[in-house]
């Protein structure tokens, strides 16, 4: 696995099995202030142990978007822990503390700021955080490695995931590292020049991938039912 190369940080990468989750913990090492994206409710023990033994204090609990497969983990830590704020986008329509929009700023010590990237495609609410003294950004479900988020469902739009990515994320340099939401071939990163080069959707023409993302036939997401209205109200 990759790792933020910063020795101003603390970063862990974390890994649900049922969903193929990734949860990812940041924080400065400095203020010890630290932050998680895309808890998974199930594992909040996990992930507020891991909290308490790096004697960290939790400020921010972040969302790349409306999770259709598990069910975030925010408002049950906000519960747990005082002062803890959820973020997500403004455009998601979901309950939070702090909304965010393209460009937005998530500060954090004195070592961690996110710019918040408009991703939209996968739903409309999707945004990836890019961190530049990693470098790396946080993809969340629109770019994955070797892949990308579906679009067949929750405001999906194949075009419009396709020029996000292109336009946002192939944007970046070509060594940040790319850690997304999810993998379900055991992957942990990849970085934005390997996957300009080598992923199979999006080395094609807009209409190519338009036309291969309506021909994937895949089964929904076995908790869509619960999770999606679950985490419009931050998963309470």
């Amino acid at each position: 696995m990759a790792m933020i190369r910063n020795s101003g940080i603390i970063f862990r990468q974390l890994f649900d099995r049922t969903s193929c989750t990734y949860t990812y913990m940041l924080a400065c090492s400095k203020t010890k202030d630290a932050l998680l994206i895309d808890p998974v409710k199930e594992l909040i023990e996990r992930d507020l142990n891991l909290i308490n033994q790096l004697d960290l204090k939790l400020k921010y609990v972040l969302n790349t978007h409306v999770h259709a497969d598990h069910i975030t983990s925010s408002g049950q830590i906000k519960k747990i822990l005082d002062g803890v704020k959820s973020i997500i986008s403004k455009e998601s329509g979901a309950v939070a503390d702090v909304h965010v929009e393209n460009n937005d700023s998530i500060k954090l010590g004195e070592n961690i700021d996110l710019l918040v990237k408009s991703t939209p495609g996968h739903t409309n609410g999707c945004v990836s955080y890019f961190l530049a003294n990693g470098p790396c950004v946080f993809t969340g479900d629109a770019l994955l490695i070797r892949g990308c988020g579906r679009t067949d469902f929750q405001q999906g739009d194949s075009g419009k995931l396709y020029d996000s990515i292109h336009s946002q994320l192939f944007t970046i340099p070509d060594e940040c590292i790319v850690y997304p939401a999810h993998d379900y071939n055991g992957n942990t990163c990849s970085t934005i020049g390997e996957e300009k080069l080598y992923n199979p959707r999006l080395c094609r023409t807009r209409d190519e991938f338009i036309d291969l993302m309506k021909n994937l036939k895949l089964q929904l997401p076995k908790l869509i039912d619960i999770a999606v209205p679950a985490n419009m109200v931050c998963g309470v």
